[in-house]
């Protein structure tokens, strides 16, 4: 009976850690120590059922609000796979009731690949082999490849490339002045409080200059049903950026505008993008540019486009209504920001010219016009942003040639 105890204490030792590894693969700070507790835990608590054992590694585990969904699909993925739990409570108590599964949720699949990435390495050793020795050309077909012709395994692979991509973006001059060595203007307060340290016997003039920052990004993206792909990845793209603390405005327009700036902040990819498409209620539908645009320039322009904002709109310009009102509105906008720049995954097709009404009523409004159907096009979108020359992309060019 001793024996057996033993053997019990320690495969739910060894369990516990791998549960912990898989924790802290998915993101979530859990070291030697937490695990510990949590064995220490489960000891004291006397666990009778799934619940308990859920809620005492929750106590432990969980220190953050925003890891309880990862912690949350962590649990189902791990014990329901292997049906440890089971195994578990099956050394603990008499008998026990296996659970139903349920449903994925929002992180599930970044749970399950980290959780793959472990449990699968012994007997996959020769195949990841291979595919370490993925060619040149294989990835320069990915970085190519339309986004709306990816399989899901691309999809995923784009997605882990977008949270890549380095953000350097183009620093702008203010109003506002900040110490600098070679200023034109002295600052007389600090050159005072240098020369009273000194004993007032030597005076070290000390300059301001014009302050350098970010300037704020504000997206506009159509989330009509012919953008709905390359909306979603870009979506991806918007959440790396604001999770490096840039100063990003997002808005989604199909029928109406809506703004998923605060749900788009969430730390977790998964669970930001399923907050956006919970808030739209005209995801994949038709599409009103021109009514979408008059409500930001209405509502919105004044607060978020300021201080040098760069204004990305993501549409194929396919309007309904094409008059004079998105002529107005697109000026409106452009008029109002420092740069407009137009992604436009019509642009993938090498025969593209503007026949359509919607899109030569947009094109005389735009600084930049610019593809964003592929890989390739979002890292020189993001080139652009770093104040990379722009050649090639000017709209004026593509309106002469239709003239």
């Amino acid at each position: 009976m001793e024996r057996r105890m033993t053997e019990t204490s320690g495969k739910l030792a060894d369990n516990i850690l791998y549960f912990a590894r898989a924790l802290r693969a998915a993101g979530m700070p859990v070291g030697p120590g937490a695990v510990l507790d949590a064995l220490s835990a489960l000891e004291v608590a006397h666990v009778g059922n799934r619940d308990d054992v859920y809620w005492t590694l929750h106590a432990v585990f969980v220190k953050r609000r925003e890891h309880s969904i990862l912690f949350d699909q962590a649990f189902r993925i791990f014990f329901r796979r292997r049906g440890l739990m089971e195994k578990m409570l099956a050394a603990m108590l008499p008998e026990t009731l296996p659970s139903a599964p349920k449903p994925p949720e929002a992180g599930a699949q970044r749970i399950q690949d980290a959780l793959l990435a472990g449990m699968n390495r012994p007997e996959r050793e020769q195949e990841v082999e291979l595919d370490a020795r993925l060619t040149v050309s294989d990835r320069e077909v990915l970085q190519k490849k339309d986004f709306a012709q990816m399989t899901a395994a691309e999809i995923a692979t784009a997605k882990e490339a977008i949270a890549r991509l380095a953000l350097p973006f183009e620093l702008v001059r203010t109003r506002r002045l900040a110490a600098s060595r070679r200023g034109r203007l002295i600052d007389l307060r600090r050159t005072l409080r240098a020369s009273m340290k000194a004993g007032g016997a030597v005076i070290d003039l000390k300059y301001v200059g014009p302050k350098q920052k970010e300037p704020p990004i504000v997206a506009l993206l159509d989330i009509s049903g012919s953008m709905s792909q390359y909306t979603r990845l870009f979506l991806h793209f918007l959440h790396a950026v604001t999770e490096r603390e840039k100063r990003v405005t997002t808005f989604l327009f199909g029928t109406r505008l809506t703004n998923v700036t605060r749900s788009i902040r969430q730390r977790d990819p998964d669970e930001a993008l399923a907050a956006c498409g919970a808030n739209v209620v005209d995801w994949a539908g038709g599409t009103r540019i021109a009514t979408s645009l008059a409500e930001f320039n209405k509502r919105w322009a004044r607060r978020v486009l300021g201080q040098g904002a760069v204004v990305l709109l993501i549409t194929d310009g396919l309007e309904r209504d094409a008059d004079d009102t998105l002529s107005f509105e697109m000026d409106r906008l452009h008029r109002s920001c420092r740069r407009l720049i137009w992604l436009n995954p019509l642009l993938r097709f090498e025969g593209f010219e503007p026949r359509a009404k919607g899109v030569r009523t947009i094109l005389p409004h735009v600084d930049e016009l610019r593809p964003i159907h592929n890989l390739d096009a979002m890292s020189d979108l993001v080139r652009a942003l770093a104040g990379a020359p722009v050649k090639g992309h000017d709209p004026k060019e593509m309106l002469r040639s239709v003239a």
